[in-house]
């Protein structure tokens, strides 16, 4: 008997098994090119004949809120129980994406996450993790009896709270741009455009660049000092955003950084004024300053999470 799992998105679906708590066999197919999401799971298996598939985790770019799962970018629809029964599988779990990356964080290695400035994880203590991507996902993680426990929410469109007067600009800049200021515009791909945009104005320059990844590559060789501004400030509201959520629920199991932008440059937030916004919280500074925060530096982690949410809830 084995099991698999998966990461599925909106463009790509990568799958992987279970072999003595490790991943292995991990290959990735494009979506576009299978009518259904059990085509592609059912080509999977087919690929390993001698191998009795039981159980499967798929973490899926998507709310998932009952049975029938519509995914966000693809026009894949499916019921989680007709899957199961379509793959002749004993269990069949199916969580969101960011809740598989809040799982993940509960088994990577220190080889896996780079840590940000001070601070001791208490284990077993609440968890909080955040992820600016395409958009800014947000999980708490609690233990109970039954194990980790995430708690959903819609912590990326909290309001963008500023700290100095650049975040001023900013904040002033979103809501006469949008009507209102939330963190996933300013901590995410859309949001170092946002920032970028803001701070030329504000100082009265030009803002030619348009893309996050152009943003960003001239920010990281010092070739356009107002890149660099951008990227700066992008870290300190990012450490603001990770000591508010330490504040929420007492993380004395540490914050996490993942998603697709910050690994990308985790040198350049561990030498910014990152950990100094996390620490910035008046007369609970030294309430945050022994919780330490991560970097998610493992590639995979969308596919560990979908396994330590496996192992924890699959007991067969």
């Amino acid at each position: 008997m084995s099991k698999f799992v998966a990461d599925v998105g909106g463009t790509n679906i990568r799958l992987a098994q279970l072999e003595n708590g490790t991943l292995c066999h991990i290959k990735k197919y494009l979506c576009s090119s299978y009518k259904t999401i059990g085509a592609v799971i059912g080509a999977y298996i087919t690929e390993f004949p001698d191998v009795d598939f039981t159980a499967g985790c798929l973490g899926v770019a998507c709310p998932v809120n009952g049975d029938v799962i519509s995914m966000t970018n693809n026009d894949w629809q499916f019921s989680i129980s007709q899957l199961q029964a379509e793959l002749g599988l004993d269990w069949l779990g199916v969580i969101n994406d960011f809740t598989a990356v809040a799982y993940a964080v509960t088994v990577l290695s220190n080889q896996q996450k780079e840590q940000v400035g001070q601070g001791h994880a208490n284990d077993l203590d609440n968890i909080a993790v955040f992820g600016p991507g395409t958009g800014l996902g947000v999980k708490h993680l609690t233990h109970t009896s039954q194990g980790w426990l995430a708690l959903d929410g819609e912590g990326g469109h909290v309001d963008f709270a500023p700290v100095d007067e650049v975040d001023i600009a900013i904040w002033k800049f979103l809501t006469d741009k949008l009507g209102h200021a939330s963190a996933e515009e300013v901590l995410s791909g859309r949001g170092l455009v946002h920032i970028y945009q803001a701070i030329a104005k504000y100082k009265g320059l030009l803002a030619p660049l348009d893309e996050p990844a152009d943003i960003t590559e001239r920010a990281l060789d010092g070739s356009c000092a107002l890149s660099v501004a951008t990227l700066s400030q992008f870290c300190k509201i990012l450490g603001s955003f990770a000591g508010n959520l330490a504040l929420n629920l007492g993380t004395r199991g540490g914050v996490y950084v993942g998603g697709g932008i910050a690994p990308r440059f985790t040198n350049f937030i561990k030498q910014s004024d990152f950990r100094a916004r996390f620490e910035a919280k008046g007369r609970f500074r030294d309430y945050v300053a022994g919780i330490p925060t991560f970097i998610i530096t493992e590639p995979d982690h969308g596919l560990i999470g979908a396994m330590a949410y496996l192992n924890q809830n699959c007991k067969g």
